[in-house]
């Protein structure tokens, strides 16, 4: 893969297709927006996980922190019904409305 070059919006919006022949064959390039870089344009990796293909047609976001950063769960609440048994009350709830 050639090194990194850089790109402004306008150039590449007025050669697009001159870009993406060139990202086919390899070349990766930082795009800028006023001298400011915004974005990476560069070839898919040839074996995507199923994860690099939802993040590649922007049906997936990726998480911004890893889950063990996350703050640790609440303990459960000690008064009350337990999660179980509020499912199965909404499952008889559903089947036997007129009960």
């Amino acid at each position: 893969m050639a090194p990194e070059a850089t790109v402004g919006i306008r150039e590449l919006r007025q050669n697009l297709s001159v870009y993406l022949r060139k990202v086919a064959e390899g070349d990766v390039f930082r795009v800028t927006d006023n001298g400011r870089p915004v974005a990476v344009l560069g070839p898919l990796p040839e074996r995507m996980t199923a994860l690099d293909r939802l993040v590649a047609e922007g049906r997936l976001i990726p998480a911004r922190r890893k889950l063990r950063d996350l703050s640790p769960p609440l303990p459960p609440a000690s008064d009350g019904p337990s999660l179980s048994e509020l499912i199965e009350e909404g499952r008889e709830e559903r089947l036997n409305p007129n009960t």
